[in-house]
């Protein structure tokens, strides 16, 4: 099934191009099926490459998806025109009265820095705060996987002396955890990263 998108969505070409398959609004409207909502908070600053790949993965489900994306208020972006963020993105305060079947929040290239520091934190703490009523299913990415972890269980990032960067085997220790459903007892996962969480 689809993903839906905006005809001029810079993310498309690119899409149609690898036979994803996307439909615009006017043709989703003469579906009859609700599509699943997710909202994607994209903190990256490559926000066309970052789209791209999301629209990729939710476009390959059997399911209808209209993704609304969302950027921030309180910092605005420097790595993309105003224009393209007028034209494709929302804000949290104008979503906020929404609910959504998921919410995905991109990673964010803020990790070496304090979560005082983050020009955007308060605000996206607000934002995690009300996903937990008004969205079904949250997703984290990377950065913003630590930063969930630190605000809502207290888990705090450490530093890494140096970089870890490579492929590495991961253990599953509870193979039927729904998280992992799927997965074999030992996988792959490619890391790069300054930072970690500890068990």
């Amino acid at each position: 099934m689809p993903i839906k998108t905006a005809n001029n969505l810079p993310a498309r070409a690119t899409l149609d191009a690898e036979n994803i398959f996307v439909i615009d609004e006017s043709h989703a409207l003469h579906q009859d099926i609700r599509p699943l909502e997710v909202a994607i908070l994209n903190l990256m600053p490559n926000k066309i490459a970052t789209e791209t790949q999301l629209a990729r993965l939710l476009g390959n489900t059997p399911l209808q998806v209209n993704p609304t994306l969302i950027t921030t208020e309180t910092y605005r972006p420097s790595n993309i025109s105003e224009k393209h963020l007028g034209t494709f993105y929302r804000t949290w305060s104008e979503i906020c009265d929404r609910k959504f079947d998921g919410l995905i929040i991109t990673g964010a290239p803020v990790e070496l820095m304090d979560w005082e520091d983050i020009a955007y934190w308060e605000e996206l703490k607000k934002i995690f705060e009300w996903s937990l009523r008004n969205v079904w299913s949250s997703f984290f990415i990377c950065w913003s996987a630590q930063a969930a972890l630190q605000y809502f269980y207290n888990i705090p990032k450490y530093e890494l002396p140096k970089k870890s960067f490579g492929v590495f085997q991961q253990k599953t220790l509870k193979p039927h955890s729904m998280l992992l459903r799927g997965f074999y007892n030992k996988f792959w996962v490619p890391v790069s990263r300054h930072t970690e969480v500890r068990r």
